[in-house]
């Protein structure tokens, strides 16, 4: 057991550094960035379905709930492979990137208990653009240069209860944690030097989910799922500076003046409570189908950190999700194609982002996501434990007001595995 607790904590440190180098996309400029996805490979193979999931042998990071119906110890992580195929009306542009996407494990405690905890990445920003300005004669007169990097962590603690038959609730605590680096150069023509407007924010946070899973059996063949989760109102603080300096491009981007501007800068993000709801039906180890609703009201952006977006609004996110699994034969000795999981969805996303592209003050466009996905539960010798493959397409964004359509593919590859480790031994 020392040696498996140790595997875990190792791995535990070196999701930190992978999780910082999780994207390419132009839509990360925009406050913390991209929120990232905190469902595992196997419920995003299913549109994103989790908050009526009740799975015996794998993790829900959806609904803390779900942490009463684990039976053995379970320990997961994911990796995940982006690729996007960016265009706007005048050029098409391709960027991938591959990260650790989370890291987690649970374990039960008693018969009506479960415990659940983990690491994985919160946010991310990772974008590369370039802005021209063309005289008559189509020479580039003023250039300028977009970059960022960095993101947010969260580690969360979730526990289960499971106060009596087909009724579970849950309670899970975050710490989110980060670094983000924005920066923008300009340089016109005929001048030697370029001006670089820099900042560096660090990124702290608390926040609550909570949620309840039921359970109950309209015949002897068909169970109906019930769930719900809230991820309560947070408040996440940003700290850092912000710098305005001349750079020598020819010299690899040397420092000549760091007097312009070099202050210390704030910010809050205000996020509503997000609600979850869903409803679910099925066989046990055999099939499954639900439909899930999310929605939370418009994020707040203040200070002087996030005020430079005078480009952006929030309104109100909703998404939709239908997804399932099919499973022809659980417990099949014959053939190993019947004991694997087969599973699909779809989902739509209004994310709540509001761009203004031109610049004009008024035209705002909102980004919406769409997505189809699939995958396959793959089980390794131990029947309980495998190995998961999940792919995904879909576009965010669209081809207007100067704005960029993102086309997207990701692949995802996960490992579940199932253990006695807290089993007393049995001496017979």
């Amino acid at each position: 057991m020392l040696k498996k607790i140790t595997l875990i904590i190792t791995l535990f440190v070196s999701v930190v550094g992978f999780a910082q180098k999780n994207n390419t996309s132009a839509y990360s400029f925009f406050g913390i960035g991209d929120k990232n996805n905190i469902s595992t490979a196997e419920q995003l193979s299913m549109g994103g379905i989790g908050v009526t999931l009740d799975d015996t042998y794998h993790l829900n990071m959806s609904n803390p709930a779900a942490a009463s119906s684990l039976f053995f110890t379970t320990y997961t992580l994911g990796i995940e492979n982006k690729n996007i195929t960016a265009k706007n009306s005048s050029d098409t542009q391709k960027a991938a990137s591959t990260y650790l996407s989370y890291l987690a494990m649970g374990v039960p405690i008693g018969e009506k208990g479960g415990l659940i905890f983990g690491l994985l990445p919160n946010s991310s920003v990772g974008y590369s653009l370039v802005s021209n300005v063309l005289d008559s004669e189509n020479n580039i007169t003023e250039a300028t240069a977009y970059e960022g990097e960095g993101g947010t962590n969260k580690v969360f603690l979730g526990f289960g209860y499971k106060p009596f038959k087909g009724f579970s609730v849950g309670l899970q605590g975050n710490y989110i944690f980060g670094k983000i680096e924005n920066s923008i150069i300009n340089q016109r023509k005929d001048n030697a030097l370029a001006t670089k407007y820099q900042t560096i924010s660090n990124v702290t946070s608390f926040s609550l989910n909570t949620g309840f899973l039921y359970k109950t059996s309209l015949n002897k063949n068909l169970n109906l799922h019930l769930g719900a989760s809230f991820d309560l109102s947070n408040t996440m603080d940003a700290g850092g500076s912000e710098n305005i300096y001349t750079i020598d491009l020819i010299q690899g981007g040397t420092i000549k003046d760091t007097n312009i501007i070099n202050e210390n800068s704030t910010g809050t993000l205000k996020s509503p409570i997000k609600s979850s709801i869903g409803s679910g039906i099925g066989k046990e180890n055999k099939w499954f189908t639900s439909v899930e609703y999310s929605f939370q009201n418009p994020i707040e952006l203040q200070g002087d950190i996030f005020n430079r977006f005078s480009k952006i609004k929030y309104e109100k996110f909703s998404k939709i999700a239908v997804g399932g699994f099919y499973i022809p034969k659980f417990n099949s000795i014959t053939s190993y194609w019947q004991r694997v999981t087969y599973r699909g969805g779809l989902k739509y996303e209004k994310t709540g982002l509001l761009v203004d592209a031109l610049g004009t003050g008024t035209d705002f466009t909102p980004i919406d996501d769409f997505g189809i996905s699939f995958g396959l539960g793959l089980p390794l010798n131990n029947q309980l434990s495998n190995v998961n493959l999940g792919f995904e397409l879909g576009k965010r964004g669209k081809i207007e007001k100067g704005l960029v359509q993102e086309n997207y593919f990701n692949f995802r590859l996960s490992f579940s595995f199932n253990d006695k480790w807290f089993k007393k031994l049995e001496i017979f």
